[in-house]
């Protein structure tokens, strides 16, 4: 259970795949729950509009939502926000999301998920009440390490892309308000997400767009990835069963013999397996009873070849097991789209 029905919780990014997602579980449970998102054309603002439509249809009666257009970068806006709480809890899923899309436009990524993370953080630090500030951190941060499955001790110091570097600041920055501020923080590493309502950049549903347009689909590395394909709804319940589980006092910090409690913590969240892209794209053939035409590429600059989460830290902190087969998740995405796009 997360706090009281009285609490008020603040999503960020809430237009998006997974800000929506936890906004409507929110409301649902019969929470007060405050969405923020700067509906930015990275991709089709008429799905992020659709997804908080679906929010304020499905609402629970007993619970109230409110819905702002800001953006985080902006320090004036970030001061707005807070005139809605006090929030007991702090979900922060705004970002610029994709590896690609950071060799391109590199800036997007520095605005949106430093500065705008940092005025989120003043902003709490400012209005205290926050028992706890929950974040999406990324697996990009693991870099190219080999050492599967990945644990959250491993060196996480070399990224390769500038989209995991900037997740691996918020790991650091937020490390530095709750050692300097005591503002309690978790820092979730979300494994491959995907499922009904995702990001038309994400591998489903390009794959699932290509082979119904009957276009071709690059597959890169030659076909040799592999994912720990994380289905939204597991997600979700991760998020939310984290919630309430505060990081009181975690011995993270000791330097030159001085021990400081940090109440600060950084977690997996993912399937804890490691799926072929080949055989991911193959069940999507089979629920669409369509070969797809496959073009084998090099592997991009800042791709990792494999990811994989060890969840024993995540298990041992919240009990929760993950439950979705991706043969299941699968078959619900292809549905959804079918349905969206009525098809």
């Amino acid at each position: 259970m997360v706090g009281n029905l009285k609490s008020k919780i603040l999503v960020t990014g809430a237009a998006g795949f997974i800000g929506s997602a936890v906004c409507e579980k929110l409301l649902n449970m019969g929470f007060d729950t405050v969405g923020v998102d700067n509906l930015n054309g990275y991709y089709d603002p008429k799905l992020k509009l659709a997804r908080i439509n679906r929010i304020k249809k499905n609402i629970n009666k007993n619970s109230n939502f409110e819905f702002i257009k800001l953006d985080l970068v902006n320090k004036t806006d970030v001061k707005k926000i807070f005139d809605f709480g006090p929030f007991e809890y702090i979900v922060h899923l705004a970002a610029q999301a994709g590896v690609r899309y950071s060799l391109i436009n590199p800036m997007a990524y520095v605005e949106s998920n430093i500065n705008g993370f940092v005025n989120l953080l003043e902003g709490i630090k400012e209005n205290k009440g926050t028992k706890h500030f929950v974040y999406a951190s990324s697996s990009s941060v693991y870099g190219g390490n080999t050492k599967l499955p990945f644990h959250e001790n491993d060196r996480v110091d070399h990224p390769i892309s500038l989209y995991a570097a900037t997740k691996k600041s918020n790991e650091l920055l937020s490390f530095v308000y709750s050692h300097l501020y005591g503002i309690p923080s978790t820092g979730l590493r979300l494994f491959t997400v995907y499922g009904p309502w995702g990001r038309p950049d994400m591998a489903a549903f390009k794959f699932v767009s290509a082979i119904l347009d009957g276009k071709e689909i690059e597959v890169y590395n030659n076909g040799g990835m592999f994912r720990d394909f994380t289905y939204i709804d597991d997600i979700v319940d991760g998020i939310i069963a984290v919630l309430d589980k505060i990081p009181i006092s975690n011995d993270t910090y000791d330097e030159d013999s001085m021990k400081k409690d940090v109440p600060y913590q950084i977690l997996n969240l993912g399937n804890s397996k490691s799926e072929s892209l080949m055989k991911f794209l193959s069940i999507i053939e089979a629920n669409l009873g369509i070969k797809a035409k496959i073009v084998f590429k090099a592997i991009q600059p800042g791709d990792i070849v494999s990811t994989y989460a060890d969840m024993t830290a995540f298990n041992e902190h919240t009990g929760m097991e993950i439950k979705t087969s991706l043969e299941n998740g699968i078959k619900n995405f292809v549905f959804w789209y079918k349905q969206y796009y009525k098809l």
